[in-house]
């Protein structure tokens, strides 16, 4: 993002971003070889200003990825992992990532992955939550002897399937929206239809499966 360094945008210049990054991941969502002119079409604003505040179209994809990794971080903090019950921490984080990534796809996805900046706040996003894992393994309720990074390989790996279907990096792009409702909409069905779930219910399941497997419970 072509910014001056040390000094901040006025409100107007800072809005004018914000939409234009708004509009690229919408416009780059549903095509991905959208133009820079297409972009700022959607944006309302000119192709100059967009160059203005982005120097090329792939500043302007790395800036997006970086927004979209710092919603991400933000759901995350949200959860409070560190300060938080971690059974708490863990489902409200759960859901706050499946409405972020429900919203950012394109920007989560491997199109905008080339962005290091991006790169870094997800790797400190995995390190929080192999933490907040380790809580949970403190508590006894994941076995002592566990890999944690191999959870949280698996952990991601249901957001993924929850959100499009299949096992992935995560930060593969959802192929869904989230709705004014609240619900995410997830799957599509033989028939093609799709399936408008609640993202806190996704949470618990996810969460649950994490944790518990999907073997008979013992009795009692």
């Amino acid at each position: 993002m072509n910014r001056t360094p040390g000094r901040p945008l006025r409100a107007d210049a800072e809005r004018s971003v914000r939409a234009i990054l708004a509009a690229a991941e919408r416009v780059l969502a549903e095509h991905p070889g959208a133009t820079v002119e297409q972009i700022a079409e959607a944006a309302g604003v000119t192709r100059t200003t967009v160059h203005r505040r982005f120097a090329n179209r792939q500043a302007l994809i790395d800036a997006l990825a970086v927004e979209a990794a710092a919603k991400l971080a933000e759901a995350i903090e949200d959860g409070h992992p560190e300060t938080a019950p971690p059974l708490v921490a863990l489902h409200r984080a759960t859901a706050n990532v499946l409405r972020v990534k429900a919203a950012w796809g394109f920007a989560l996805g491997p199109a905008a992955a080339g962005s290091e900046p991006a790169a870094r706040i997800h790797e400190e996003i995995a390190r929080r939550c192999v933490e907040l894992l380790g809580r949970i393994q403190e508590q006894g309720v994941i076995a002592a002897d566990a890999d944690l990074e191999w959870v949280r390989r698996v952990y991601y790996a249901l957001i993924g399937e929850v959100l499009h279907g299949e096992p992935t990096h995560p930060c593969t792009p959802a192929t869904v929206g989230a709705a004014a409702t609240g619900t995410i909409t997830v799957g599509t069905t033989t028939a093609g239809t799709t399936t408008a779930l609640d993202p806190d219910a996704l949470a618990a399941r996810i969460v649950d499966t994490v944790l518990h497997g999907v073997g008979p419970r013992p009795a009692g």
